[in-house]
């Protein structure tokens, strides 16, 4: 068998993780620092099992870590390298990056409260 069939298949694995706009959105959120499940809903102002479905398949593809802290369950990404792809995306496509943590007025996350 072939040795560079499974690097490469895990390679593919992990760029189809990243390729879905709600995916790239939450790890270019979570290249920042950690987010709640509901900071990050209120922020791409999408559904909360939505967000942690997305969540979830970028755990599975190792991307991401999660921790709870009583109720909420927090993300950050699993490897520093992955800011690093998104910004050679951004680079690609010309898009600018949307750079610092935002307060949302409304978000019942306990930072943005």
């Amino acid at each position: 068998m072939d040795k560079t069939v499974e690097p490469l298949e895990r390679e593919a694995e992990l760029l189809k993780a990243i390729a879905h706009s709600t995916r790239l959105a939450l790890l270019e959120t979570l290249s920042e620092d950690e987010e709640c499940v509901c900071h990050l809903s209120y922020l791409l102002n999408k559904p909360q099992p939505y967000i942690s479905k997305q969540l979830a398949e970028l755990r599975e593809a190792g991307l991401v870590l999660n921790r709870r802290d009583g109720m909420r369950i927090f993300y950050r990404l699993a490897d520093p390298r992955v800011a690093s792809l998104l910004e050679d995306a951004r680079v690609l496509t010309g898009r600018r990056a949307v750079t610092g943590r935002r307060n949302l007025p409304g978000c019942p996350c306990p930072r943005c409260g």
